[in-house]
């Protein structure tokens, strides 16, 4: 061997040995900068049947104090169905109803079901968040039918969750069971062991001690307040003595211009009718009290651990409620803004604090918002947008448009004649009260509604799947109480354009959904008719 070859070989041991230490350097960068920006851990706080056009978020001084003021408050947040199943499997998947098939909440609508388990909670927003190494945690409500023997029982834990407590069926606060990670644990009446609220809060504690700032998590609490049956927490069944539901203008008014539901409502209502909506208003009200605690709670760990920086938590509800609006005397399930408008509070890294947005959000962005957060590219067939660009205001492109219209849907939910024992002639019905026997939802309460939202239009198109066929228009600029239907006031043009939106909506998939188009403007046809409201 010469010496030129021996000279050759160590110069190349040399160059080798620089090449992999700049490799070596290289990955070491990354690592740190991966370091200095960690995935960030995700809280979501989601309540039940809380509405914000009643002042449901009135009680929950502490949530707004350590949320709102720390985060951006959505004005405009809206459920796409107002009812818990529905609404809850379009936060899971980011799909309108017509999507994820989830119409009510029974088996047989699909809520919980084989079909639904086989299919849709398959591809919930969880199992891609999962995919991005997150430690995950479920703890309360999941969906109505969860846990039946015809649904899979409590052995079935949804794909995606490493720590799952969930309560088998609607929400309850005593006497009831939980599926701790496919074993059902029975609880009774004992408020310091039972009460489930405070107990979803301390499951939640258990799982915050075991987090640390080198593996994100993902915690979802999804508490029974404020369903009904409105048990609080005894340190609180004194609070608002003195309150009672507010007198909106539509509050004990016939509805004599609606669909045949809201006209045969009792009108005026019977006064022990009143009283009780009045109490169910003060019920709902207190058992938020303890929601504010959990959220407390929350909050003040995260700090202790050091991961309240890196922390987005997001705080929301399934659909809102109504209290006497059009003499309906308790319930949700209708297309007006009382029980679609729903509250949305988020703060989290880099969310500016104290900050309001009137943008019109949904329950279907909750799923791609999550797994934008994460990391993972957001699916392609979500219904909904992500929010993240909206929650970082200083990274949005000025040319980019937001929605400006969307759609609600619901499929009437019914009982047998006979299931409500204290009231006679309620087939094809359901919701009904045991005071008035008024039933707040049928067979054919089935809808869909166009909802627009922009700088010169507020406007509501909704189309009954009835005898009637029923057309509902409103004005909302105008009327924001919905008290004048104005379907016979405006030129034929205007409703043959909202249909044709409305189908569009109705069939959308995906990125159909998501689209942003222009609107054609509708006061030049309110105007033309001599619209009372339009100068």
């Amino acid at each position: 061997m010469t010496y030129n070859t021996v000279f050759l070989r160590e110069q190349w041991r040399s160059a080798d040995k620089m090449y992999r230490l700049a490799i070596l350097l290289f990955l070491v960068s990354i690592c740190y900068c991966f370091a200095d920006k960690a995935q960030p851990n995700i809280v979501f706080i989601l309540t039940d049947d809380q509405d914000v056009v009643l002042g449901g978020m009135t009680p929950m001084t502490k949530t707004k104090k350590l949320l709102g003021d720390a985060g951006i408050t959505f004005t405009n947040m809206f459920t796409t169905s107002p009812l818990c199943c529905p609404s809850r499997s379009s936060i899971l998947t980011g799909n309108y109803v017509h999507n994820h098939g989830a119409v009510n909440n029974s088996i047989d609508g699909n809520c919980s079901s084989p079909d639904w388990q086989s299919g849709a909670e398959k591809k919930t927003f969880i199992t891609y968040i999962k995919q991005m190494g997150y430690s995950t945690f479920f703890a309360g409500k999941y969906l109505n039918q969860y846990g039946d023997k015809n649904a899979g029982g409590v052995e079935h834990v949804p794909p995606g969750w490493d720590s799952w407590v969930g309560l088998v069926h609607n929400s309850v606060y005593y006497n009831y069971i939980l599926s701790i990670n496919g074993t059902a644990e029975k609880h009774g009446d004992d408020y310091k062991t039972d009460y489930l609220t405070d107990l979803l809060g301390r499951h939640a504690q258990d799982f915050l001690g075991y987090q640390n700032e080198q593996t994100p998590f993902f915690m979802m609490i999804s508490t029974p307040a404020c369903h009904a049956p409105f048990d609080s927490a005894p340190q609180y069944v004194k609070q608002f003595a003195n309150k009672q539901a507010p007198r909106t203008p539509s509050f004990n008014q016939h509805g004599s211009d609606k669909h045949w539901l809201i006209r045969s409502m009792k009108s005026p209502m019977l006064n022990v009718s009143i009283e009780n909506t009045d109490d169910i208003f003060r019920k709902r009200w207190r058992t938020l009290l303890s929601v504010d605690d959990l959220v407390e709670g929350v909050v003040n760990t995260l700090q202790d651990k050091k991961l309240l920086d890196n922390t987005y938590i997001v705080f929301s509800s399934d659909n809102g409620y109504h209290l006497g609006q059009f003499s309906m005397p308790r319930d949700k399930r209708q297309l007006y803004e009382f029980d679609i408008r729903v509250p949305l509070i988020i703060r989290g890294p880099g969310v500016p604090a104290g900050k309001t947005s009137e943008e019109p959000v949904l329950n279907i962005d909750l799923a791609p918002t999550f797994v934008e957060m994460s990391g993972h590219e957001v699916p392609s067939n979500v219904d909904g947008r992500s929010l993240v660009t909206l929650l970082h205001p200083d990274k949005q492109v000025k040319s980019e448009k937001w929605r400006s219209d969307f759609l609600v849907e619901h499929t009437g939910e019914y009982k047998q004649d006979g299931a409500y024992k204290h009231c006679k002639n309620t087939g094809n019905e359901a919701g009904c009260s045991s005071i008035d026997c008024v039933c707040e939802d049928s067979k054919n309460n089935s809808y869909s509604c166009r909802r627009t939202i922009s700088d010169t239009e507020n406007v509501m198109y909704c189309e009954f799947n009835d005898k009637e066929s029923f057309v509902e228009l409103y004005d909302l600029t105008k009327d924001p109480d919905q008290l004048s239907n104005i379907i016979k006031q405006v030129d034929p043009k205007v409703i043959e354009e909202q249909n044709q939106e409305l189908q569009l909506l109705s069939l959308c998939q995906g990125a159909s959904c998501r689209k942003v188009g222009p609107i054609r403007s509708m006061w030049p046809y309110f105007k033309y008719y001599g619209h009372p409201d339009i100068e």
